[in-house]
């Protein structure tokens, strides 16, 4: 371990909040290694071009906080590489989970995901910047929009069981990252309007979603129609849902479950029109009240204080 509890928390959190649109770097000193209550977090950066498309590679191995964990919208997508026994993800509101023994391709959700997990788990895998996942895909994100992929649907059966070999056969986190970072070097490629997508995708982040979407069409000289197209393909979600998105996410990082609340300032300064609009944003991302919401995560931080998973996702028990 590289890293003590503390720091190892503190850079975990940086992570998060990048998510937000937040200028902190996602590993300030070289990397994120961390040892949490069972869990083995690997996580670094990496190198350019692919850094203005993902905020991180990591590596996870341990035991899940939860059999079954609560996944909100985030402003970003994820790439999940199984090395361990599969789990399970009930996506879009479904009934029923489906297993993915290889891994998942999620792009930027609108709806709330459950991931059931296997007594132990491990991965290696990718958090996206919004665009990020479109140079990688051969179809339109809005095709995956809540409806998460196995990584063979998009990179084939046999790439897909070669690179497991590679990575099972790695030296360590380090060196499995190395060859994540090779395999995304290898399938980058050219994607049309992805510098519109990424600039607005930007200033949505950087205002944390307070901002007027028809000035964002008016700023890029385009059409609104376009611009929605474009993120539709790229994304997978309009600009304005993004926002959406980048205000709910930056609203809830501003919440300290340990201490009281004041529910309607906190409404009013993430740009919410009353409590009752703040209200009925919490439970379109979450299903959850924001009373209830806090209720939850003082669970999760009553059970499993510092834990690497803390901070996005939620008991689903």
């Amino acid at each position: 371990m590289t890293n003590t509890n503390v720091r190892g928390r503190l850079l975990v959190r940086d992570r998060r909040r990048r998510w937000c649109g937040s200028t902190i770097p996602a590993c300030d000193v070289g990397g994120l290694s961390a040892m949490l209550l069972g869990v083995e977090y690997v996580s670094r950066v990496p190198r350019s071009p692919l850094d203005g498309l993902i905020d991180d590679l990591y590596y996870l191995e341990g035991v899940s906080p939860y059999a079954r964990l609560t996944l909100p919208p985030m402003p970003g997508a994820f790439l999940i590489i199984n090395l361990g026994e599969p789990f399970r993800i009930r996506a879009g509101g479904e009934l029923e989970a489906v297993e993915y023994a290889d891994g998942c391709v999620v792009t930027t959700p609108t709806r709330a995901l459950e991931f059931g997990y296997p007594l132990w788990t491990r991965s290696v895998g990718v958090h996206f910047k919004p665009w990020g996942p479109a140079s990688f895909l051969s179809m339109p994100a809005a095709e995956l929009c809540d409806r998460p992929v196995t990584i063979e649907q998009v990179w084939g059966r046999p790439a897909v069981a070669e690179l497991q070999d590679r990575l099972a056969s790695a030296g360590g986190p380090q060196e499995m990252l190395t060859l994540l970072e090779e395999e995304l070097m290898r399938r980058l490629c050219e994607t049309a309007g992805l510098g519109l997508v990424r600039h607005t995708s930007s200033v949505i982040a950087a205002a944390s979603g307070a901002v007027a979407i028809g000035d964002l069409s008016v700023a890029a000289g385009v059409s609104s129609t376009h611009l929605a197209q474009r993120f539709k393909e790229l994304v997978g979600v309009t600009p304005k849902r993004l926002a959406r998105t980048y205000r709910f996410a930056a609203t809830v990082f501003a919440i300290d479950p340990a201490g009281p609340i004041d529910w309607g300032v906190l409404a009013g300064g993430a740009g919410y029109f009353d409590q009752a609009h703040f209200g009925h944003e919490f439970r379109a991302f979450t299903g959850l009240t924001p009373t209830r919401y806090v209720e939850v995560r003082r669970r999760f931080l009553r059970e499993h204080p510092g834990h690497a998973m803390d901070g996005w996702p939620l008991p689903a028990d």
